[in-house]
């Protein structure tokens, strides 16, 4: 009951904003001009009528200014300038939800404006005209978050899958930091409170490496005033499941004349917890098999540290040079345990192991980058380099009980793994600005990387001496060059804008393992990826598109290595080094409509990547690894809109996805796909001026495809948040997953064995957070910024 209570209460989150579009304001017109009728240029500001906060803004040059986007009732009109005296209108929806206000007369001044003020208030995304969806994270619920993995699952069209991130329709997604190619292990040095926003790209340009079908792009904060200023903050988890966590932060941030500064540190203690229960039951009776595996991660973090550096030096207002260093440290602790009961027609046994941890992650990146704008147009020549370090070494002992048939016995296992990924890369662009709103972009990129493991198993049995087992140990390396270069060309026709491009990557790489008595794989191939992009705007409220792009998925670097991962005696992951790359195409129509978005695509994919249990070579084994299958078809549609009222402001989105996978090669059985009903709903609320309430909810709906069938899961989440001390202090309150439905659940079949898993995270708990801002800037007569600009030069 409570189930189906907290599933349809997520549906009226959805449905109910989408039914609110009637008595607002959808757009303001306007003219401003002095006395003599002359054209004048300034900001217009819009803010809330109830608090004068800003909702948004735009810069006008030739006197005339179009604010879209509103969906109030009533709002205030800020018109300012240093040329004219501030004049203020309030504007309420009167019939028509787009309003003329015709010429506005204001009055010239001398001297100096004095101080302005504005408190931001952001919404939660923004759906620019190319479908690019920007997630804003400061002050927002997403900003309670412990990892940036966490924002992440949590922001609208995004899903996490035992640290694979996807975008809904799209897939498995590329990361970037501020424009720049990340690797996954990267993310855990990001500190979530230098987060401004996050831009999810469903179709990304060639400027973009043609891996992943879709870019996430990581943008942090930058300061823009000269002073000092610094963030402290510290969060307590708690969690029933797992236990207690804390986590520290400490930011600064100072700049003065032409040099910033950037730096923080953060580190987490306590615990941590993910519970993975699987079945596995073959009927047939010449091998009947039923095995019923519980895994329990107990993880100790010792010492999370991640740490960073930055500078950027301003030669002047059209160069600058930055240098930035990041790295984590993760020493973890903590056990696993495992019991494994299995039943065959012919014996009956329990197995019973724990393996105690003790792993040691790192990772080190240094960053060199150079920008020029090259002439006035804004024409931007950009030159970078980086380089990306990251090593586990792991030292793990383990014991194992085993009854057989009534018989016991025990064994102990070591198991020693060195691992190191180095990844570099070196790249310019260069943006040519035209005459007529035309722009070509350019570049070029050369990425290399290197990745090495040694894995070293030792097995005594009953108490006795040590001794390496060769079919468990292996050693592997992996190099990868990849060349690439692009070109983009856009511009408009008529009341069509276009964007076309193109993008050549050569791929080398070269593997080796020790597995199956040694084995060289190595080979290299060409692929272009072109794209293109077209858009009009039909109206002011109505904006279309559509657009095709070709992408590239390659293995990740561990899903290659055959390096085996214990779990029981009977069940190890190992990687698979005859793994290929998948290749997708993708076409996407879509609409802005006021302030709701709209999207219908269809992805073709040739070679997908997916996992699957698979029979071992010893009887009773499976071995969890990646594979191919043969190609796959996949269609959505989505409909996202934000609603925006004096006290509530709420974004909802409603995706329905059917994805059908063929394959001749294995002996799979495929289900009948059906399709999934993803449901969000992120919501903040104003209760006066007491404290604002943030809730959060999404809805995974039961879903078959392929091999698979998922479970429904949904996610409810409260937060409450209020300032103090004339907003230095901010305390928020955060209740997480309150009805504990995030568990991971489905079956699937692989020749004659049907899987069950059911996977519980760490996602039901309770989190308070203290953050105390401190310093000071030195204070500016005028200091605001359109909507038009880049919003990574705020401080949130």
């Amino acid at each position: 009951m409570k189930k189906h209570t907290a599933i349809y209460f997520i549906m009226i989150l959805c449905f109910t904003t989408f039914q609110i579009v009637g008595q607002n304001i959808s757009s303001i017109t306007g003219r401003v001009v002095d006395k003599t009728n002359e054209p004048l240029l300034g900001n217009v500001l819009v803010l809330s009528v109830s608090d004068s906060s800003f909702i948004q803004g735009v810069t006008f040059l030739d006197s005339i200014f179009v604010v879209s986007n509103i969906n109030r009732p009533e709002v205030l009109l800020k018109i300012t300038s240093l040329s004219f005296a501030d004049t203020i209108i309030k504007v309420v929806y009167n019939g028509q939800p787009n309003i003329n206000l015709g010429n506005i007369v204001v009055t010239l001044k001398a001297g100096e404006l004095a101080a302005v003020t504005v408190v931001g208030k952001l919404p939660l995304i923004k759906h620019n005209d190319n479908g690019t969806m920007e997630v804003n994270v400061a002050n927002t619920v997403l900003a309670t978050s412990s990892s940036v993995t966490e924002i992440l699952s949590k922001s609208p069209n995004v899903m996490e899958n035992n640290g694979q991130l996807s975008v809904l329709g799209k897939g498995e997604a590329l990361l970037f930091l501020n424009g720049r190619q990340i690797t996954n292990e990267r993310l855990a040095s990001i500190p979530v409170s230098q987060i401004l926003k996050i831009e999810v790209i469903a179709n990304p340009s060639s400027k973009y490496d043609a891996e992943g079908k879709a870019v996430i792009n990581i943008i942090t904060k930058t300061k823009v005033d000269e002073g000092i200023m610094g963030t402290a903050s510290q969060q307590v988890t708690y969690s029933d499941f797992a236990g207690t966590n804390a986590q520290s932060f400490l930011d600064l941030n100072y700049a003065k004349n032409k040099l910033s500064v950037i730096g923080n540190y953060s580190l987490l203690l306590g615990e941590n917890r993910m519970f993975l229960h699987t079945t596995r039951t073959r009927p047939a009776t010449d091998e009947y098999l039923k095995s019923d595996l519980r895994t329990d991660w107990r993880s100790k973090m010792n010492n999370y540290s991640n740490y960073g550096l930055g500078l950027q030096y301003n030669f002047d207002s059209k160069n600058n040079i930055s240098m930035s260093y990041n790295g984590f440290s993760e020493n973890l602790g903590g056990y696993i345990g495992n019991k494994n009961a299995i039943t065959t027609k012919t014996d009956s046994s329990f197995y019973n192991s724990k393996i105690d941890k003790d792993e040691l992650r790192t990772n080190n990146s240094l960053t060199l980058n150079y920008n020029k704008t090259v002439d006035t147009l804004g024409s931007v020549l950009f030159v970078g380099t980086q380089y990306s370090h990251f090593n586990s070494a792991i030292d793990d002992f383990i014991t194992e009980n085993r009854t057989v048939n009534g018989i016991d016995g025990v064994r102990q296992l070591k198991n020693k793994v060195g691992h190191s990924i180095a990844v570099s890369s070196t790249q310019g662009d260069f943006t040519k600005v035209l005459k007529g709103g035309k722009k070509l972009e350019m570049g070029a990129k050369f990425s290399y990387v290197n990745t090495e493991s040694a894995t070293d198993f030792f097995i005594a049995e009953s108490g006795s001496v040590f001794n390496l087992d060769n079919t468990l140990s292996n050693k592997f390396q992996y190099n990868e060059k990849i060349p690439a270069a692009y070109f983009t060309y856009s511009g408009g026709i008529s009341k069509f804008n276009y964007s076309a491009g193109v993008r050549g990557e050569l791929t080398n790489y070269q593997l080796n393992t020790s597995v199956g008595g040694g084995q060289l794989i190595a080979d290299n191939y060409f692929n272009v990826f072109p794209n293109l992009q077209l858009s009009t705007n039909v109206s002011q409220n109505l904006k279309l598109r559509a657009s095709y792009t070709s992408r590239i998925t390659r293995p990740r670097y561990q899903a290659l290595n055959p390096f085996v991962v214990y779990q029981d005696p009977f069940t190890t992951i190992e990687g698979n080094a005859n793994l290929i790359p998948e290749k997708t195409h993708a076409f996407e129509i879509g609409a802005i409509y006021q302030s709701a978005d709209f999207r219908i695509g269809y992805n073709y994919t040739l070679d997908p990547l997916t996992n699957a249990a698979l029979r071992g070579t010893k009887p009773n084994s499976y071995v969890l690894k990646g594979i191919n299958i043969e190609k796959s078809h996949s269609f959505f549609a989505s409909i996202t809109k934000t609603i925006t009222f004096n006290w509530w402001t709420s974004t909802n989105t409603v995706n329905l996805s059917y994805t059908k996978e063929v394959d001749n090669q294995y002996d799979f059985i495929f289900i009948e796909p059906t399709p999934k009903l993803y449901l969000y709903s992120n919501n903040s609320f104003n209760v006066g001026k007491l404290f604002k309430v943030q809730l959060l909810a999404w809805y995974f709906g039961h879903n078959q495809y392929g091999l698979r069938e998922e479970y429904a899961r949904y996610l409810i989440t409260l937060g409450i948040e209020k300032d103090f001390l004339q907003n230095k202090l901010k305390l928020r309150m955060l209740a997480n997953d309150i009805f504990t439905r995030t568990n991971a659940s489905g079956f699937y079949g692989v020749g004659r064995t049907d899987i069950f898993y059911n996977r519980t995270f760490n996602n039901t708990y309770f989190r308070l957070i203290a953050t105390w801002n401190f310093g000071q800037l030195k204070k500016t007569n005028f200091n605001i910024k359109s909507t038009g600009q880049n919003e990574n030069n705020r401080v949130g």
